[in-house]
């Protein structure tokens, strides 16, 4: 099983999500571990139970600090249990845009509601004021903007015709703990997932000038030029003529390059089936250690091979600036 992503929460109170995550985690193929829990509350009780169950714990009160300066007591203490993702759980802080910035992509927030409906306070009781059929909840990357960022997951729950705001919350709680858990396993895990490996790709090769996306026998490819006279510069394979990796195909200046590659890199690289004799190289994006920058790169230097020459000179004359 691949190394397992290494997770920090932060809680002010009893931690119950918290605990949901703990328990998870426990079992052999969840694919992360609780590192830390870290309450700006000294005395929550959350912070009893992680120490119970043998897990490091963090405590330091708000008061009298500025928010930043409180926040970068949390940050270091999150970097010295070397967590890769911060999961706020109960957290009833309003973080620090610095904050926020430092662990842009890798920090999770669970909201009572199905965003981008009811942010902020009183949840359970604006939705049933408005009338709803079912509330829910969400899980979301944290921006700087409160409960804002982009939603990975949510579970609605229907809103009884008896309901007040305590007997909804109560059942929106164990929604939260059955989502929560199975949101964070698929987002640490996203790297190995083929669609978001393909959605990475499809950006970068589609920020390239005049190109265009088509299927090549059923799997994405990428063109520059026209519709009618574009070349193929980069292609995504997934199994493609019985591939076991996923992997991008790219051009190379011929056969003694992609050997050099090989050769130097064999984990990384290696040659194609059915494109192999023409000097394309295939480079592995299953790893979960992509450098995205390096794909870059590669998807730049196959597309110089075959634009116009136009194209190029714009590029090179860009390149210099």
């Amino acid at each position: 099983m691949a190394e397992k992503a290494r997770i920090a929460i932060l809680i002010s109170g009893r931690g119950s999500n918290m605990a949901a995550l703990v328990y998870a985690a426990k079992s052999s193929d969840c694919p992360y571990e609780i590192v830390l829990v870290a309450s700006n509350v000294p005395d929550a009780p959350g912070l009893t139970l992680a120490h119970a169950e043998q897990i490091d714990i963090f405590a330091h009160p708000h008061k009298g600090l500025s928010r930043e300066a409180h926040d970068t007591i949390m940050h270091d203490a999150i970097v010295r249990s070397g967590a890769e993702y911060v999961v706020l759980a109960g957290y009833m802080r309003i973080l620090s845009d610095g904050f926020v910035r430092k662990w842009a992509d890798h920090m999770l927030n669970i909201h009572p509601s199905l965003l981008p409906k009811y942010k902020g306070l009183d949840t359970y009781q604006r939705a049933i004021n408005a009338g709803d059929k079912v509330a829910g909840c969400s899980v979301h990357l944290v921006t700087a903007e409160l409960d804002d960022g982009p939603v990975l997951a949510q579970t609605e729950v229907a809103i009884l015709p008896d309901d007040d705001a305590d007997s909804l919350a109560s059942r929106i709680l164990i929604a939260e703990h059955q989502l929560y858990p199975s949101a964070l396993a698929r987002y640490v895990t996203r790297e190995a997932h083929p669609d978001w490996i393909l959605e990475q790709v499809r950006q970068r090769a589609l920020a390239l000038e005049e190109t265009h996306e088509r299927l090549s026998f059923g799997s994405p490819g990428w063109r520059v030029g026209g519709e009618k006279t574009g070349k193929y510069f980069a292609y995504f394979t997934q199994r493609l003529h019985g591939e076991a990796s996923i992997g991008l195909l790219v051009k190379t200046t011929g056969i003694d390059e992609q050997t050099a590659l090989i050769d130097a890199d064999p984990d990384l690289y290696y040659s194609p089936k059915f494109y192999g004799k023409s000097g394309w190289i295939a480079i592995r994006l299953d790893t979960g250690q992509t450098d995205w920058d390096h794909i870059a790169d590669w998807l730049r230097k196959s597309w110089q091979m075959v634009a116009p020459r136009r194209l190029t000179r714009l590029s090179e004359i860009a390149d210099q600036f």
